[in-house]
């Protein structure tokens, strides 16, 4: 069974970074993706970022593009999301996801489905002005 366990979250003034982490467990083959949702209250989930695991394909929001970077260190199997210039819309709580053989589908594919194999368990996010 694919596990996420993500850390890193916390409080930041605006203009500031964060590093978000997801360690990644179970997946059983080669092509897959993880990606980054987050959910403000009131407000429809988002999705932030995406990466597949032969780094054929990545996706970030129009809102976060220029300031926010996803990588993966495979050796330990984790995914970041390196936030910089953070701003206070930047407010949510943020979750990793995963799903296993993905092999056809990219980061686009990635953030529409519906049918993640996976959901970490949030990690809040807070930017004051």
């Amino acid at each position: 069974e694919v596990q996420l366990v993500e850390s890193g979250g916390g409080l930041v003034q605006a203009g500031g970074s964060l590093r978000l982490s997801c360690a990644a467990s179970g997946f059983r083959f080669d092509d897959y993706a993880i990606g980054w949702f987050r959910q403000a209250p009131g407000k429809e989930r988002e999705g932030v970022s995406c990466i597949k695991s032969t780094d054929t394909s990545t996706y970030y929001a129009d809102s976060v593009k220029g300031r926010f970077t996803i990588s993966s260190d495979n050796a330990k199997n984790t995914v970041y999301l390196q936030m910089n210039s953070l701003k206070p819309e930047d407010t949510a709580v943020y979750y990793c996801a995963g799903i296993d053989g993905f092999t056809g589908y990219g980061c686009y594919a990635f953030i529409q489905t519906k049918n993640l194999d996976a959901w970490g368990q949030g990690t809040l996010v807070t930017v004051s002005s």
